[in-house]
């Protein structure tokens, strides 16, 4: 096995999944090792609800990742999405003197200043800067114009403050260093999406198992985010209410459900066998299935922000395993009236493997591969070996301690860098107050010796020393 490598690990609802590949002198990514366990007893919508759980089985991923590739594993890369992931967006002012010329630190405090806002219960993600509005003109680089007057647009991306907590205890228990956390959907939309799709504005739709997640680019910056508590996983629920046993009822939908069907393709007649006792309405299954695919495509244009609504010139691209339903384009060109649609079933950026869960090429696995992507630091931890006591040569974790910048890149701090970062922050507060302090004390001094010198028993004394110089020199 090589002795470098790339492991990432993504927390999804159904299942948690582990990766690991390499990279290649020519660009693309060869996969070493895919391993799965399954999430429904301690992930619900992508949000851990069970840690003890959620600690075992990421545990049992790293432990079985390290048995295929007979190496030890340093550090992983990690995507945060699911459930309450939204994004907000948030204006700083700074009033400038006249034909003041905007420097980096006067666009670093406005950064700076949107960081630091807050919201109840929620936590910011990421920072994605929108524009600049200078004087009145927007602007994408401001630094350098002179202006009376500069505004900082950006979309803060945020989480449940639990969500967030309890998924860097997981990893902390579970003894696995972070060797970046990156927001899934930004990632994945950097892996599916083209230039030209993000450039002319385009709508992201991630179909997963119990949510669905909206992206909106427009201009190569991304315009809004939503999760939508809705997934295919809804779809074999109300199959259920037809008295279908759940196994049986995802059986069927894999294999009959279409997102849209026309009314004159529908037989009334037509039955459909459940099972070899059983058989049920072909139109109760169709309007079962459609009805709720309807909700969910109604949900997800409902995000699109109403000044975005005629700049989707790039079209809809569908992924997730959602949207391998037979029909989900003609569902969504049929509620949205958009016609240009496509289906990424696969990321862009090319992937050599032979595991049967990436060939299928389904896009269940395109987040995972897209944080795979992301990865660029080394999270091999020297070769497995059978002594328990041996340590090995395990490479310190690059990643802690380095604040992340608030560009919207998509990668997320951790915990501890979260506090690292506070800490620095403080440290220079404290310094800027002990200079300003330090400054305030001096002009305070200089005004008392300035007061001091005009007083009056000091202007008699200077009188009184100018007149005898005076006489002595008329003496002379």
């Amino acid at each position: 096995m090589p002795k470098e490598f790339i492991v990432a690990i993504e927390l999804g609802s159904s299942k948690i999944t582990g990766i690991a590949g390499k990279k290649n002198l020519d660009g693309s990514t060869s996969i070493l090792a895919v391993v799965e366990e399954d999430a429904t007893s301690c992930i619900r919508k992508g949000v851990i609800y069970n840690i003890d759980k959620t600690v075992l089985a990421l545990s049992s991923i790293v432990k079985r990742l390290e048995k295929q590739l007979k190496n030890k594993i340093s550090q992983v890369y990690v995507g945060v999405g699911g459930q309450s992931i939204r994004s907000i967006r948030n204006v700083i002012v700074k009033d400038l003197d006249e034909d003041t010329k905007i420097s980096k630190d006067m666009i670093d405090e406005l950064m700076d200043a949107n960081r630091s806002m807050t919201y109840p219960e929620q936590e910011i993600l990421d920072a994605v800067t929108q524009e600049y509005k200078v004087d009145s003109q927007y602007q994408i680089e401001p630094v350098g114009i002179q202006c009376r007057r500069l505004e900082g647009n950006f979309l803060n991306i945020l989480w449940r403050k639990t969500f967030y907590r309890n998924l860097n205890k997981c990893f902390e228990n579970a003894n696995i260093p972070i060797a970046e956390m990156y927001l899934a959907p930004l990632a994945m939309a950097d892996a599916v999406l083209t230039e030209a799709e993000k450039r002319s504005g385009c709508m992201l739709v991630d179909l997963g198992a119990d949510t669905t997640t909206v992206s909106i680019y427009y201009k190569n910056i991304l315009r809004h985010l939503a999760v939508i508590p809705l997934g295919s996983a809804n779809i074999t629920k109300d199959l259920e209410s037809l008295v279908i046993e759940h196994d049986d009822a995802e059986a069927m939908k894999l294999k009959y459900a279409s997102a849209y069907t026309d009314d004159s393709d529908i037989d009334p007649t037509n039955m459909m066998k459940v099972n070899s006792e059983r058989e049920i309405s072909s139109r109760d299954f169709i309007e079962t299935v459609e009805g709720r695919m309807q909700e969910i495509v109604e949900n997800a244009w409902y995000q699109v922000p109403n000044d975005y609504l005629d700049k989707i010139n790039g079209g809809i691209v569908l992924t997730g395993g959602g949207a391998n339903i037979r029909n989900v384009e003609k569902a969504f060109r049929h509620h949205t009236n958009i016609d240009k649609i496509r289906v990424a079933n696969f990321v862009l950026p090319a992937i050599n493997a032979n595991q049967h869960e990436i060939t299928a090429r389904d896009g269940r696995m395109n987040t995972i591969l897209a944080l795979l992507i992301k990865g660029d630091m080394n999270c091999s931890g020297g070769e497995l070996t059978s002594d328990l006591f041996e340590v090995g040569d395990e490479k310190d974790p690059v990643m802690q301690g380095t604040p992340h910048p608030t560009s919207g890149t998509g990668k997320v701090q951790t915990e501890a860098e979260k506090q690292q970062a506070e800490e620095e922050a403080r440290r220079k507060k404290e310094e800027e107050e002990r200079r300003i302090e330090e400054e305030e004390r001096r002009q305070r001094e200089a005004e008392e010796e300035k007061r001091r010198k005009n007083s009056w028993f000091n202007k008699i004394l200077r009188g009184i020393k100018t007149f005898g110089e005076n006489m002595i020199k008329e003496e002379e």
